[in-house]
Parts: C-alpha cells; structure tokens; sequence
C-alpha cells in the first residue's frame, strides 16, 4: 500500500511538473492545481486506485474573489496601533515593536486576499493521526499516513473551491502539494471555503519541520488541534502552543482523536480531562453558547464524531468571520505583549507641588531670597540717609572710613559661590525629573530623565545671566514722595540746633543780650526732633522697603522660574503629552474607553 500510495504521489508530481512551484508562487495561478487535483482515491474495501487526472479548473477572475473585509472596530483597533507604533519608535527599540509591526503586516497582507475562503491548518503531535483525519475530511488519501515517523514531511493543502492560490502563495505551499476533494461540487459542497492544510508534526525530529509548523500557524485563519488519548496532556503542546494562543481561543478546534481505542465511558473521562487541561492554559471553552475553542472527540479511522467536526467547521466556514477573528485575536496578543511599556498602575504626572519645588529651588540656586533681603537693606540704608541727622550720619562716615580690613570674616570666593548655586541647580533638575518619572513604564521614564538631564544642559548659565539682568540697578532706590517733607523736616531740625547754638554763643560773647531759655528750647527742640524724625522715618520706611525687597525676590523667582520652566518643565511636559497620546492610542488598541494610569 506505502508503495502503490507513493507512486500516486510521483505521478501527481509528474503531472504537476508542468507549471513551475515554490514558495514564493510566482508560477501558481489557479492552473497550479494541476497535479490532477488529487492523488488517489480509497475505495469501500480500503484498496487504493490511482485517480485520473482531471482537467484543472479555469483560473477564477479577480472581479469574483472579494477582498476580505474588517469591520469597522477591527479598522480603529489596527489604526491605532499602526498610529502607536509610529509615536513609540523613538522611544522603544525595535524588538519591543517587532511583534506589533508583524501583526500590522499579517493584517494588511490578508485583507488583500480574497474574503470567501477560510484557511485551517489540522496541527497535532507525531501519531496523533491529523493526516487520518485531513485524508478523512477530505474523503480521499491525500496525505500520507503510516507508522514511519514523521509522516508528513511537508504542509499539504486541500481546498474546497476555487480562488485560494493566493493565499496558499502567501503560506509558501507549492502547486504540487495543492490538492482538491471530489465528494461536492463547488456549489453544493458544505465547506465550500475552506482551504485545509496538513501540517508536519509540531514535535518532529527534524528542525525544518517544526519551523514550518510555527511559520504556517502565524498565518493561518483557524487551527484544529488533534491531540490522541496518550499524548493529550502532553506539557510540549500546551506550553509551547496552547498557552500562548490561548487568546485564540474563537480559532481553535481542539480534537480528541482514536477515541475508539478507550473502552467505555474512558473517552469521556479524558475528555473531560483535556478540558481541564485547556482551562488552566487559559483558553475559553465555546461551551453554552459562549465564544471559546472548540473541544471534540472522535476517531478518524472509525468515523465517529468526524460528522460532527463536519458541521462545526462548516458553520465556521460559513460565517466567513475566521480571519477577522485571527486577526483582532492577533492584536490582542500585541496589545498584552506592549502593555508593560505604556500602562503603569500609578498616577502620572507632574503635580504642581512639584513644580513649585523646583521654582523654589532655582530660586534660591540664582539667591532670590538673599538678593530681596539685599533690596530691603538698601532701601532702608538710603532712608537712613537722606532721613537721618546730619551729625549721625557724618560719625557713620567717619566710622566707615576708621574701621579696618583686617578682622573681618573672609567672603566666599565668586568660584565657590558658583559652583554651590551649580550643584543646587542640578538637585532641582534631578528632583523634578524624578517626580515626573515616577509610575511611568521604564522606557517612557527613561525618556523622561534624558528630556530633564538635556533641559539642564547650559541651564546655570543662563539662570546667572538672567540674575543679572532681573536684579535692581545699581545706585540708590527710589524714593517715595513724603522723604522730601522728611528731609525738610530734619533740614528743620538742624537748623533749630544751630540757631539755638549761635544765641547762645552770642550771648556768652556779649553780642547778644542774655535770654537763656529761648536759644536753649531751640537746641533742645533741635537735638530732640531730629533722632525723633529719624526713628518716625525708619519706621515709615520697613513698609516700603519690605514690598521693595518683596518685589525684587519676586521678580528674581518668577525670571528663575520662567527659565526652568522653558528649559525643564515644558521638555517634561511635552514628554508627559505624547505618552498620554500613546496610552490613548493603546486604549484604542485594546478596544476599551481607556486604560489605567
């Protein structure tokens, strides 16, 4: 039989050999079907006769084969994660994306192809008996079974009506491993649609087998697993397939095949028990009307249940939604692969209570508070002045002039006093930087600190270039409008002492006749007045000179913090904005309002 089954095969190659085949499809038009469209057919009494070969059918036009089509949410959610992936280059590298951008190529790729079929690929483990059961769907012996492992050494493709070239071009299947069932016309067949491959066995010896596994099953509309009574449970299978795809779930058929080998309720017991299975792999059961996979027992060579899988996959078939579920199920996966990088549980942001921090520490980096207590001093120093007596201010001038260098404390150099204000600017970067990163995905967070770290970059400078332009001009403070009365006043006052001083000299000489208590109150009146004044006037002066030196600080702070602000806050701002954008577009992605922050 292996032999007879074999020289089926050569000769479906022989008559195949007239249209050139490879992956790549350059040759396969619907005339690559030619290898007679079928090998062989198995007659009641399991003999094997070689079929005839049958005139390929007449290439479909493109005007019938209708382009698949998505709906209307399936578009936004592809939208969105192009739009994401676009807004996360620079910010991701290229393996986080790789696999959201091989969605978005698959997706694009099989929306180009035609809409009407539906491409189910029968995986399963060596002797589990998916060839039986593609040979048994398709009622004929297409692929090769036996007890040689591995039997199929290459994915064999079946397809129930005309127009799926393409997308078995797309699988990379040659025109020689295309074949066709005979049982239905195209018209009246129930799985008109469907194009069914056999795949090699996922657990083959040969790595060239498994490699084909993994690359067909990423493109494939739906996939049948057949699992046998012994293999089931198998820990290859359901961790290195099953648990992964287990988001698609609404894709998937998974069959308990060789049934017939349990004894009694045994088939249901390990039903049963594949069901439990599948549930701790995460995968949804399509159980009471549910959307979920497909769990069913049957055995290939009996028959048993295989009607059953029939109808199922025809009515998936059918709804011709498999590739639009395959799809969205896909970016679901990218969705879960990329939420590490854009949802945090935290709340982010920049608070203004940071903002203000970081104000505050510019602030006193550029000497803010220091620079207003300066302005206070000096508008206090120039009411003493102008409002205070002339003998005190003549001894202050004296002292001023009498008092040594030596003794006094040593100022701190103008090196130090930068180096001091450089180090308190980029604290107050750092601190920022931190507040606004945190609870932010590594990446973004990343990228937030590199924004700052530039930001600060030069930022010292210009806060010392901006000081010397914000603070008070050299020279005396303005003066308010009741110093002149003030400066009378006192004026007044010496006069009144050196009135009182001349009559009374003048009475001492004799010039003057003697008259003690007049020039003596004028003295009196005169040394009294004028500390008198001049305490009146320092004390009418802290008002002023305090709103001085506050409107000094203020200006100094609010041209520090307008800096930072320009050099700091809106680069980080800007940071925060995109990835506000990003997480949108990820909810979007996901399909729900939105995500948590």
């Amino acid at each position: 039989m292996r032999d007879d089954t074999a020289g089926g095969h050569r000769r479906a190659d022989r008559a195949g050999a007239a249209s050139p085949d490879g992956p790549s499809g350059a040759g396969d038009g619907e005339g690559a079907w030619g290898d007679g469209l079928i090998a062989r057919r198995v007659d009641e009494n399991g003999g094997a006769e070689p079929y005839a070969v049958l005139p390929s059918r007449p290439p479909a036009s493109s005007a019938a084969l209708m382009p698949l089509a998505y709906d209307g949410n399936l578009r936004s959610r592809l939208d969105a994660l192009r739009e994401l992936v676009g807004l996360s280059r620079t910010r991701l590298d290229s393996g986080t994306l790789a696999e959201a951008g091989r969605v978005l190529d698959e997706a694009a790729a099989r929306r180009r192809l035609s809409g009407q079929h539906t491409v189910v690929a029968v995986a399963g483990a060596t002797g589990s008996g998916k060839s039986q059961l593609f040979n048994t769907l398709a009622g004929v012996t297409i692929s090769e079974t036996g007890v040689r492992r591995p039997t199929t050494a290459a994915p064999i493709a079946c397809s129930w009506s005309d127009g799926a070239a393409s997308l078995l071009d797309r699988l990379g299947i040659p025109g020689r491993l295309r074949r066709r069932p005979l049982q239905h016309p195209d018209s009246e067949s129930p799985l008109r649609g469907l194009v069914l491959i056999d795949l090699p066995d996922h657990d083959s010896a040969a790595v060239q087998h498994r490699e084909q596994v993994d690359r067909i099953l990423a493109l494939v509309d739906a996939v049948i697993w057949v699992v046998d009574p012994e293999k089931y449970a198998d820990a290859l299978i359901h961790e290195r397939y099953l648990r992964p795809m287990a988001g698609h779930a609404e894709v998937t058929f998974v069959v308990l095949n060789q049934v017939d080998r349990l004894p009694g309720e045994a088939a249901e017991q390990v039903l049963d028990d594949l069901r439990r299975l599948l549930d701790e792999d995460g995968i949804a059961l399509g159980e009471y009307g549910e959307p979920g996979a497909t769990v069913l027992a049957l055995s290939a060579l009996t028959g048993e249940g295989v009607g059953e899988l029939r109808e199922s996959l025809g009515q998936f078939v059918a709804e011709r939604q498999a590739p639009a579920r395959r799809i969205a199920a896909d970016v679901d996966a990218a969705a879960r692969h990329l939420r590490p990088v854009y949802v945090t549980g935290r709340r982010t942001g920049l608070s203004e209570e940071a903002r203000e921090e970081f104000a505050d520490r510019l602030a006193d980096a550029v000497g803010a508070t220091a620079a207003g207590e300066a302005a206070e001093r000096a508008w206090l120093r120039n009411a003493n002045r102008a409002c205070g007596t002339p003998w005190l201010r003549l001894w202050r001038w004296y002292h001023d002039r009498r008092d040594p260098v030596t003794g006094r404390l040593p100022s701190r150099t103008q090196a130090d006093e930068e180096a001091t204000a450089r180090q308190r600017v980029e604290h107050a970067v750092r601190t920022v930087s931190e507040r606004a990163s945190a609870g932010l995905p590594a990446p973004w967070a990343q990228a937030m600190r590199e924004a700052a770290l530039r930001g600060a970059h030069g930022l010292p400078e210009a806060l010392d270039e901006l000081a010397g332009r914000t603070a008070p001009p050299p020279g005396r403070p303005p003066r308010p409008g009741w110093w002149p009365v003030a400066v009378l006043a006192q004026a007044t006052m010496t006069l009144l002492q050196v009135v009182g001083g001349l009559w009374l000299l003048g009475q001492i000489i004799g010039i003057v006749p003697p008259n003690l208590g007049v020039p003596v109150l004028l003295m009196v009146a005169g040394i009294v007045g004028g500390p008198l004044i001049e305490w009146s006037c320092r004390m009418a002066a802290r008002g002023p000179a305090r709103r001085y030196g506050h409107e000094a600080e203020r200006l100094l702070r609010e041209a520090a913090a307008g800096c930072g602000r320009a050099r700091v806050l809106d680069p980080l701002a800007a940071e925060l904005l995109r990835y506000r954008e990003v997480r949108e577009q990820y909810a979007r992605v996901t399909g729900v309002g939105a995500v948590p922050r």
